[in-house]
């Protein structure tokens, strides 16, 4: 399929010298290009887990957010 994209002078000369750098056609680096973008979509991403914190309360414990800043250690 053809289509035409409006690219930015200074990032068409850009990709026409790195491809040439790579001895590719720039069709060749623009579709490796969308290629890693797919494929950098469907990598999953790491999930986030709380550290737990140990209690030896037996009642309910009602915490807020002032508190759980003060027990955890965030970088």
């Amino acid at each position: 399929m053809r289509t035409t994209l409006d690219i930015p002078d200074e990032t068409y000369r850009a990709a026409r010298i790195l491809a040439a750098e790579r001895g590719e056609t720039l069709k060749q680096l623009l579709l490796e290009g969308l290629e890693l973008v797919k494929q950098a979509r469907r990598t999953p991403r790491k999930k986030f887990e709380l550290p737990l914190l140990p209690s030896t309360r037996t009642d309910k414990l009602i915490i807020d957010n002032e508190t759980i800043y003060d027990l955890i250690d965030f970088p």
